[in-house]
C-alpha cells in the first residue's frame, strides 16, 4: 500500500490533534490518536505515536500523560490560558471600532487557540453579547498604513471626515488634504486616534482614524515636534480626545473619593491637605465641554477649586445645559 503524502506529516498532525482535542478532562490515548490519523489517510503504530509525543515534548510543548484505564496524553499549559483567551474576546467584541465582520474573523482566530471543548465555551459566550460596532471594514488597513508609515519613518497625506445628517462621511475643509507625521496611535473610549504633528502648523495633534480616507505614505521623512509628547498621559488629560492647552486644575474631594481622580487622570498627582477630611487633588486637563461633562457625571462631592478659568467654566456648562431643560 502506498504511503499517504500526509505520512511526513504526521508528527505535524498529531501536534494538531492534541491541541485541537485534548485537556485534562479528554486525554487521548495512542490508539485514538491513530485513529484520528486515519482520518487524514495517515496509518500509524502505537509505539511511533510514544515516539512522536516524545519528541514533541522535547520541542517544548507541555504534553501531560494521564494513567489508568481512562487515561491519555492532553496538552497541559497552552500559549493562551482560557481565561487570557476571554479577555482577548471581550475586548475584540466590546470595541466599537472594530465591524462586526472584523469581530467574527477575529474571535474565530482567537478560539483556535482552545481547545475544541473550550473554543464551544468561548462561542456561547459570545451570542449572548448586543454591542453596537463601527461600519468602516477599512479601518484595520488604515491602522496598518499609519504602522507602516511610523516604521518607515514617513509622513502620511489623508482626507478627514466628519458625519452629515445623512449618516454619511464627508470630507472636511471641502476635501483639503492633510499633511502630517504620524506619531502614534492610541485607542481612547473605543476609538483609535492618531496622535500625529501638523506639517503646516508645527502642532501636535489627534485625528479619529475612523474618520481619516484616502490615507497614503507620502514618503517624505517625518517631522519631530520640538518637545517630546507625553504618551501615557495624553489620553487621560484629554477627555475624548478634544484638543486644547493643558491647565493646572484642583479639585476637592472626601479622601475616600480620591480613587475617582486617580482612575481618571493616573497617579502622577498631587494631594495637599491629607489632615483633613477634604483633600485637595492637583493634576492637568485639557478644559472643554467633555471635561465639564465628566466632573458634573462624577457627582457632587468632586469639585474644581482651581484656576477661575476652569470653575468659571464648569459654572457657564451647567448653566447653558440647564437652560434646555
Amino acid at each position: 500500500m502506498p504511503r499517504s503524502v500526509n505520512q511526513k506529516l504526521k508528527i505535524m498532525y498529531i501536534r494538531d490533534i492534541l491541541n485541537k482535542y485534548t485537556d485534562e478532562n479528554h486525554p487521548l490515548s495512542a490508539t485514538d490518536i491513530c485513529n484520528i490519523l486515519k482520518e487524514y489517510g495517515i496509518e500509524a503504530e502505537r509505539k511511533s505515536i510514544y515516539n512522536d509525543i516524545e519528541m514533541l515534548a522535547s520541542y517544548g510543548m507541555d504534553i501531560m500523560k494521564l494513567s489508568g484505564r481512562e487515561g491519555g496524553f492532553f496538552v497541559g499549559e497552552r500559549e493562551f490560558e482560557l481565561p487570557e483567551l476571554k479577555l482577548l474576546i471581550d475586548a475584540v467584541m466590546s470595541s466599537k471600532f472594530i465591524t462586526k465582520k472584523k469581530s467574527d474573523q477575529l474571535v474565530k482566530k482567537i478560539a483556535s487557540f482552545a481547545s475544541d471543548y473550550d473554543s464551544d465555551e468561548l462561542k456561547r459566550q459570545l451570542y449572548s453579547i448586543n454591542r453596537i460596532k463601527g461600519q468602516n471594514e477599512a479601518l484595520l488597513y488604515t491602522v496598518d498604513d499609519i504602522n507602516e508609515a511610523i516604521r518607515q519613518n514617513s509622513r502620511i497625506e489623508f482626507t478627514y471626515c466628519e458625519w452629515g445628517k445623512d449618516m454619511k462621511l464627508h470630507p472636511r475643509k471641502n476635501g483639503a488634504v492633510y499633511n502630517v507625521s504620524p506619531l502614534t496611535l492610541i485607542w481612547d473610549d473605543e476609538y483609535y486616534y492618531l496622535v500625529a504633528l501638523d506639517s503646516a502648523t508645527k502642532i501636535v495633534k489627534h485625528y479619529r482614524v475612523d474618520k481619516m480616507q484616502n490615507i497614503g505614505i507620502t514618503g517624505q521623512k517625518r517631522l519631530k515636534p520640538g518637545t517630546k509628547p507625553d504618551m501615557s498621559a495624553y489620553s487621560g488629560k484629554m477627555f475624548g480626545m478634544f484638543g486644547g492647552e493643558k491647565v493646572p486644575v484642583g479639585f476637592a474631594c472626601p479622601g475616600d473619593k480620591v480613587g475617582i481622580l486617580i482612575d481618571r487622570f493616573g497617579q502622577d498627582l498631587k494631594i495637599t491637605g491629607k489632615d483633613s477630611d477634604t483633600v485637595t487633588v492637583h493634576t492637568e486637563a485639557v478644559l472643554s465641554d467633555m471635561f465639564y461633562g465628566w466632573v458634573a457625571g462624577v457627582g457632587p462631592d468632586i469639585k474644581i477649586v482651581s484656576p477661575a478659568q476652569a470653575v468659571n467654566g464648569m459654572r457657564k456648562f451647567l448653566k447653558d445645559n440647564l437652560a434646555n431643560y
